[in-house]
């Protein structure tokens, strides 16, 4: 429809049913979203995990109070500035935040201003005249004047007019100039059922889901540091036993070849000996590379170079290393953890597309619209009747589309099923995860004390056997045991010591509540 408003009144009627239509918009065919219930023991609290509400009133941890050694610390905040995954979850984050944005502008209409000038040139017509009258006596014919033609004069004589010839069309040629100036929308859609919208909530929640896995890749980013960390200093540890092995039996070959070229020991003896001396320098040759390996292993998680004066000498400090985690945290802080998190945020995503899907079974509504001025003369172009508008709002109703709609519900009903499994799936998971932690805390200090007590055994019975068998009481047999049994005792010790400050890691690292690690939030 294009025309001249009629007046005051026809505005009024045309606004009005415009702004009918846009009260209309945005009714909302989601689902009622209901959390499902995790398939869970009920011991385990269950929670809202929509954290930009209610994680305020969780408990949370800092990986500052965990690990409290100030090397440690150092690489930590080395890698977080540093790692090319935080950077990929980094751009993720802006990628959703942009899709999101998109998404919410296809609530609003699109308006654009245009000027333009039209300049027409060609020929431009215009009337003929003709001559025409019956003259009286002696009476003068009129003369008919075209364009550039003139018609002929009559003459005539007593009762005889004459009558003049017709005048030719004239042409000339001329240019038309036309200015305007408008502004239109085009295409918009009127949200009458609510499918925008949906889409709308839908990129929101991934949004928000993309934020919690950038999160969670921050969380593990944490604990793979120190674990490549506290493995470093495991094998460096077991380095230095190894060496201190190797020099130790090598002290037993000399003597035992001395003790064999006087005749005293058995070549048996001597070739004893040696297998403890060659499996410390295979030892130590194997764990040569692997401090190497995993210093390399800890750069590419930090992203730089790692300053040697951060580089762990041994795992035997652990203990100052990382703390115990705070008094009173209770079961609630799995809500925060990142993966839980954004397992419901993809479940919410999916309830909205099933709206988006719905509302494609119900007609369509789209307005085009202009407004402005036109003129063939620039001086005039802003006047009152200069001004006109145009209203072009078209509805379409699917009739027949092959069962395409009731495709894509079913596929949107089949991802939001998906979904609820995915959440049941990852709180179990965690549930699971934190539970393991929890038993292996429960246990890891008495194992670890007794490994210690077991190395000072052994360390004491291999000093009484190498005695014994230098006083001759007993054979080299029972002092190459006790020197094996050592080394194999200090090794267990060190992993031992490993295994208790990873299981400090792990728990940090399932309970997942590091309020530090949180992202931005959305502007």
């Amino acid at each position: 429809m294009s025309r001249r408003p009629a007046g005051k009144a026809g505005k009024t009627r045309t606004i009005a049913t415009l702004l009918a239509l846009t009260a209309l918009a945005a009714c909302s065919l989601d689902p009622h979203y209901h959390r499902p219930e995790p398939a869970i023991p009920p011991s385990w609290p269950v929670g809202n995990a929509y954290l930009k509400q209610e994680e305020a009133a969780l408990p949370s941890l800092d990986w500052r109070q965990v690990f409290v050694d100030p090397h440690l610390q150092a690489v930590i905040e080395l890698a977080l500035a540093r790692n090319q995954d935080l950077a990929l979850a980094a751009a993720n984050i802006e990628a959703a935040r942009a899709q999101y944005r998109v998404q919410r502008a296809q609530l609003l209409p699109t308006i654009d201003a245009t000027g333009r000038v039209t300049t027409t040139r060609g020929l431009i017509s215009s009337s003929s005249g003709t001559s025409g009258t019956t003259g009286g006596t002696g009476g003068t014919g009129t003369t008919g004047t075209g364009g550039t033609g003139t018609g002929g004069t009559g003459t005539g004589g007593a009762g005889t007019g004459g009558t003049g010839t017709t005048g030719t069309t004239g042409a000339t040629g001329g240019d038309r100039t036309v200015y305007s100036a408008q502004l239109g929308v085009t295409a918009f859609e009127i949200d009458l059922f609510g499918k925008l919208h949906s889409l709308a909530r839908a990129s929101l929640q991934q949004y928000f889901a993309t934020e919690a896995a950038a999160r969670s890749t921050r969380l593990m980013l944490v604990a793979n540091v120190a674990d490549a960390y506290l493995a470093l200093a495991s094998d460096r540890s077991l380095l230095g036993i190894a060496i201190d092995t190797e020099a130790s039996a090598q002290r037993t070959v000399d003597l035992t070849r001395a003790r064999l070229d006087g005749g005293i020991a058995p070549r048996t003896d001597l070739r004893n000996a040696e297998t403890v001396l060659y499996q410390a320098k295979s030892d130590r040759a194997n764990l040569t590379t692997l401090v190497s390996q995993d210093r390399n292993a800890l750069e590419l998680l930090t992203g730089a170079p790692v300053a040697d004066a951060d580089i762990p000498v041994t795992i035997d400090a652990v203990g100052t290393w990382i703390a115990a985690l705070p008094a009173g945290l209770d079961s609630r802080i799995l809500l925060r953890r990142p993966d839980v998190v954004e397992a419901e945020y993809q479940l919410r995503a999916a309830n909205a597309r099933i709206g988006a899907a719905r509302a494609n079974f119900f007609p369509t509504i789209t307005l085009t619209a202009a407004a402005g001025f036109a003129s063939t003369a620039l001086s005039t172009l802003f006047t009152g009747g200069a001004f006109s508008y145009s209203v072009a709002p078209t509805a379409s109703l699917p009739l027949f589309d092959g069962g395409a709609n009731r495709g894509n519900l079913a596929y949107a009903r089949a991802q939001r099923d998906g979904a609820v499994a995915t959440y049941r799936k990852t709180v179990q998971t965690a549930f699971r995860e934190v539970s393991d932690a929890l038993a292996r805390r429960g246990t890891i200090d008495a194992q670890a004390a007794a490994q210690a007590a077991y190395v000072g055994a052994a360390e004491d019975a291999a000093n009484l056997e190498n005695a014994r068998y230098l006083g001759g009481i007993d054979p080299f047999l029972n002092s190459l045991v006790t020197q094996r049994t050592l080394y194999a005792a200090r090794q267990s010790l060190a992993q031992a010591e490993l295994l208790r400050a990873q299981s400090l890691v792990t728990l940090y690292q399932t309970l997942g509540g590091d309020q530090t690690l949180d992202p931005a939030p959305l502007h």
